[in-house]
């Protein structure tokens, strides 16, 4: 029972972990990079905020509720990091982002839909059969979890070092990581079978 949650949860961990999928680690990278460690319960909010999208459309998938185009949903995902990426470029250094978040959290949950779309084909393979779907789903989601918050805390660590040691304004630390996620993502849109 303990060995099946453990590798449930690792199955998570390695879907966000994966350096062939590193769409996951890009999205994470621009949602958390505007924020510095003060901002932990924000950012945490934020993050839980993507992985229920990612469970939600999971759940529509497992149960056989939604069938999405797989190239439309491929092409999405390049997309939704690049509307991120583009929105701190253009947001960087301007008034804090403690005011109305409503929009970003609802954005958010949007795009983890649609990341969890790009992951639902394989994920109802690996559920299979399984007679506890639902269980699955939580061991799972609670994987992908875990690794976000790893990837979140090295992204908001990077961000302190950069900008306490290196001096780097926040402005500046936010622009230079987007416009290279930005740059990451536009040959995966480009390259992407939706435009053949």
């Amino acid at each position: 029972m303990l060995e099946n949650f453990w590798f449930n949860v690792q199955y998570g961990m390695n879907h966000v972990l994966d350096i062939n999928g590193y769409d996951h680690v890009l999205f994470l990278m621009v949602l958390a990079v505007p924020y510095v460690f003060n901002d932990w319960k924000r950012v945490l909010v934020l993050v839980t905020t993507f992985t229920l999208g990612h469970t939600l459309s999971l759940v529509l998938a497992a149960y056989g509720i939604v069938s999405i185009n797989g190239v439309l949903v491929e092409f999405l995902i390049p997309v939704t990091i690049l509307i991120m990426a583009l929105y701190n470029v253009f947001t960087a250094g301007k008034k804090s982002k403690t005011g109305k978040i409503s929009l970003l959290f609802f954005t958010t949950l949007f795009f983890g839909i649609i990341h969890g779309l790009g992951f639902a084909r394989e994920f109802k393979m690996f559920s299979g059969q399984s007679e506890n779907k639902l269980e699955l789903l939580v061991e799972f989601a609670l994987g992908i979890e875990l690794a976000q918050v790893i990837i979140v805390f090295i992204v908001l660590f990077l961000g302190f070092l950069c900008q306490t040691v290196f001096r780097f304004s926040r402005r500046d630390w936010v622009m230079v990581i987007s416009a290279i996620v930005v740059g990451l993502v536009i040959p995966m849109i480009i390259e992407s079978d939706f435009l053949k």
